[in-house]
């Protein structure tokens, strides 16, 4: 029996110089023939990309067509400033929210609520459904978040997200397809019937997703420290080639365990992206026009 053809996402992350906005529009316009069925766009640690988040995702969507959920989250920021960024996205015609708690700003080792904004996501969550008019999608953790106390605790907290109005929830990144089949499974069996998004990171340097994996919690198997020190040795393009297969094949492993769903992780470069899509058997299925 032939397999459906996945609905994908892309993410990307808001530009901080000239250089990095010529690298954004070039990725966006680069995947946008794809057709996915949304993309996102990143918050900084402690909201530092506040304004440029918001002018990346009014961008996207008012000059490539795409369906577009901003990143939100609690960091330094009263009930009153964040729920005012929501009136200004819906404002601007975006009807999609990633909502998150955030990351603690530079110099803080965890996350301290403003005094006056939301404690978590969940608050968030619930004032934003509130409003009636916003897809609201959260995040997850197949294997625990740095602040969890473990994996049933994400499942739990991940309960509360979707209950209290929450979609859909778009995955940590992780290296093997089976970390993803026990998280579904115990998402399941505590009753979560929303559709549960695997995060794809397609890996552009050995080096940086090992750094980010750490930072995230993401445990790396040892045949994937073992691959790539060897790839790497080799030289040439052995890294890149490694990547994008290790990528499918992971891709290929979840559409066979039955995921209708896959969220890439562009990094704002596309290219290996839009390989592993291709080798899924993904291609572009419209000319991109950009609308003036």
């Amino acid at each position: 029996m032939s397999r459906a053809t996945p609905k994908i996402s892309f993410e990307f992350f808001p530009p901080k110089t000239l250089d990095a906005s010529f690298r954004l529009w070039d990725t966006v316009r680069a995947l946008a023939p794809l057709s996915p069925d949304f993309v996102s766009v990143t918050y900084g640690a402690g909201g530092t990309t506040r304004q440029l988040t918001h002018e990346a995702v009014t961008t996207i969507n008012r000059h490539y067509g795409l369906n577009v959920a901003a990143h939100l989250t609690c960091v330094e920021a009263t009930r009153e400033e964040t729920l005012k960024i929501v009136q200004d996205y819906a404002d601007a015609g975006i009807r999609e929210i990633v909502a998150l708690r955030g990351d603690a700003p530079k110099g803080q080792d965890h996350f301290i609520p403003h005094p006056e904004g939301f404690a978590h996501s969940v608050e968030l969550i619930e004032a934003i459904a509130a409003r009636g008019d916003m897809t609201i999608r959260v995040g997850a953790y197949p294997e625990p978040h740095p602040d969890s106390n473990g994996t049933d605790a994400d499942v739990t907290w991940l309960k509360r997200k979707i209950d209290a109005g929450a979609s859909s929830a778009i995955t940590q990144f992780f290296f093997e397809a089976e970390t993803f089949f026990r998280f579904r499974d115990r998402c399941a069996a505590a009753g979560i019937d929303a559709p549960i998004i695997p995060g794809i990171l397609p890996i552009q340097g050995w080096a940086g997703a090992r750094r980010f994996a750490q930072s995230c919690g993401t445990s790396i198997p040892q045949w994937a420290e073992e691959a790539f020190e060897a790839a790497i040795r080799d030289g040439g393009d052995r890294e890149k080639l490694l990547a994008t297969a290790i990528c499918a094949e992971l891709c290929d492993k979840l559409l066979d365990g039955g995921v209708d769903r896959l969220h890439f992780y562009t990094l704002n470069r596309p290219e290996m992206t839009r390989d592993v899509c291709a080798a899924l058997g993904l291609h572009p299925a419209r000319e991109l026009e950009a609308v003036a």
